[in-house]
């Protein structure tokens, strides 16, 4: 068996550490990619996962996650979840205890927290608010992104945001989704995504987080793969199974997104982002792809406490 790993996007590293110990302990794949992305929904520091992420147009933080599983392709995700902190959970608990379903979103999402026993909290912090007022101003900066400068998609996306923020009247009260994917000692992977979403987006917009073989998928056959940025292309383009089937046709895996990447960028899109993606194969190889120079992603293993990063490739 290969070496227990636990990879991750930018940010990830507040979470990585503790999932490495879960499988440092002979966890599973499952326990430490949940352990992990809860540490980074619960740093109110970050302000695109969990509390303290963006609202959307009217306000209101909503929240997506999933989970997949590469020996079974079970999968389970929630999507526009209000109130719960901590969606990585609630998605978990949709994979092992609604095997009917797949994915719940809206009332139904947070129906089955509560039904569960889910610790609700307050998502909108005053930091966030105050950034999310900020950033609806004019700005070089990008909407979504670790990197800093705005395409002009981002600045239609900004416009366009503004026009519905009028329109819902919003009351008083830019990283982008975390992609989490490890690999234990008996062989199991699983792949986590979680996000508050675009900011300013319509009220119950869900994105690529909560969509299997869009910004999730898992098959043990080849591999996993994750993406962040613009959902909506990656939605499109099926890019996290384009990945996982170029995984199981030989590619290396950062060439693998890098090929899915491109893919996505022959599509039409007024609002074009920055669109990253992240993989890990069954034997422990991994790599990343973006948009843009400066992309990096993190990787502990569970023989060793460091942190180590890794550029992406660039399309």
């Amino acid at each position: 068996m290969p070496e227990a790993v636990i990879i991750g996007s930018e940010r990830s590293e507040v979470g990585l550490p503790t999932g490495r110990e879960v499988l440092a302990r002979g966890g599973s794949a499952l326990d430490a990619v949940e352990a992990a992305m809860r540490c980074c929904e619960d740093n109110p520091a970050d302000h695109y996962v969990g509390t303290g992420g963006l609202p959307n147009a009217r306000g209101e933080v909503e929240l997506d996650a999933s989970v997949m599983l590469g020996s079974s392709r079970r999968f389970g995700s929630v999507g526009a979840l209000r109130g719960y902190p901590n969606p990585i959970s609630v998605a978990r608990a949709v994979l092992e205890r609604l095997p009917q379903h797949c994915m719940l979103v809206g009332e139904g999402a947070a129906l089955f927290a509560e039904e569960n026993g889910f610790d609700t909290a307050e998502l909108l912090t005053e930091e966030s608010l105050a950034l999310w007022r900020e950033q609806l101003q004019a700005s070089g900066e990008s909407v979504e992104g670790e990197n800093t400068a705005a395409l002009d998609g981002d600045q239609r996306y900004r416009r366009a945001a503004l026009d519905l923020v009028r329109r819902f009247a919003p009351h008083d009260g830019p990283w982008g989704t975390i992609n989490i994917i490890a690999l234990d000692a008996s062989g199991e992977m699983c792949v986590g995504v979680s996000t508050s979403g675009y900011p300013f987006k319509y009220p119950g917009r869900v994105g690529d987080t909560a969509v299997p073989g869009a910004g999730n998928w898992c098959d043990l056959r080849a591999g996993g793969a994750a993406c962040t940025g613009r959902g909506e292309l990656s939605m499109r383009g099926g890019t996290a199974r384009s990945i996982v089937d170029l995984l199981a046709a030989g590619s290396d895996p950062a060439e693998a997104c890098r090929t899915a990447l491109a893919d996505a960028a022959t599509l039409p899109d007024d609002f074009r982002a920055e669109l990253r993606a992240l993989a890990l194969t069954p034997d422990g190889r991994h790599g990343g792809a973006a948009g843009q120079q400066g992309s990096v992603y993190a990787v502990m293993t569970a023989d060793s406490p460091e942190l180590q990063t890794h550029p992406r490739i660039v399309l």
